[in-house]
């Protein structure tokens, strides 16, 4: 369940360290994403002991040299300086942003972002992870939204403690859309993507599937898919290889993206006295 607390260390406990990875020249325009932050970018520099990575919106994110840091292709890699045996990190986040070269995390805002899984929270974290930490942003997961409106008024949103609220499903019709429309607020915004699960918000492409395929009402979508994509009936590995297959917001779908960006918007802005610092 979701809580108040305010905690420092914004890397989520489900982030674990891999084994030593073979090593790769950081050459330019070499499209890399730092494992432990998300963060995704073209090599634009690198200098002794630092990469520097840009995003799709130019912005630069400057990286300590370390080994088994980074993903390339999917495959975790220990970036060193061309020519050389030495360890080199990323500068740009996965969610194409720009960052700060050598910015370092901020201290979490009392705001939050909830979403409804675990699945959610680690995709974002995946994508955004960076971001968030440089922002201070600290995402949540609630294990559904049917106590929605409950948790909403124990958080007590206000002007310097804005609450962004992310739903699997969000179509006019449906549960979550009645639960979401039931909570309202100037520093509340709840917002969603069409799909039944976040699952479908990784574009089948990246997946390597044709489409993700329909499932009959009544029955468990992740165990419909899998049985459907004849993969074996785990769905907790069957999201590991999704997750692993995600390395860049262009392996996401536009409406879940947009969401995302919305709710980080939201949540940052600065309040009645200029915001946090």
């Amino acid at each position: 369940m979701h809580s108040r607390n305010h905690h420092p260390d914004l890397t989520p406990p489900w982030k674990r360290k891999q084994a030593p990875a073979p090593e790769v020249p950081a050459d330019p325009d070499l499209v890399v994403e730092e494992i432990t932050t998300g963060f995704c970018g073209a090599v634009i520099r690198c200098e002794a002991g630092t990469v520097t990575l840009e995003d799709r919106f130019g912005k630069h994110r400057v990286f300590p040299l370390s080994p088994r840091g980074f993903l390339l292709e999917g495959r975790e890699v220990t970036l060193v300086r061309p020519g050389r045996t030495a360890p080199a990190a990323p500068a740009r986040t996965a969610s194409g942003s720009v960052a700060v070269p050598g910015a370092r995390a901020r201290v979490a805002r009392a705001g939050r972002i909830y979403v409804e899984g675990r699945h959610d929270a680690e995709l974002v974290e995946r994508v955004w992870g960076d971001d968030l930490r440089i922002e201070g942003v600290v995402v949540e997961y609630l294990e559904g939204i049917d106590d929605l409106p409950a948790i909403v008024a124990e958080f007590a949103p206000g002007p310097d403690a804005r609450l962004g609220v992310l739903v699997d499903h969000l179509v006019p019709g449906s549960k979550e859309f009645r639960i979401a429309a039931s909570v309202t607020g100037d520093h509340v915004l709840i917002t969603g993507h069409p799909y039944i699960d976040v699952w479908e918000a990784v574009k089948p492409s990246s997946v390597g599937i044709a489409g993700w395929p329909a499932v009959p009402r009544g029955q468990d979508w992740k165990t419909g898919v899998c049985r459907a994509l004849g993969w074996p009936a785990n769905t907790g590995a069957a999201w590991q290889h999704i997750l692993s297959r995600v390395r860049s917001y262009r392996d996401l779908e536009p409406a879940l993206l947009g969401r995302v960006e919305e709710l980080i918007d939201f949540v940052t802005a600065p309040g009645p006295g200029g915001g946090p610092g």
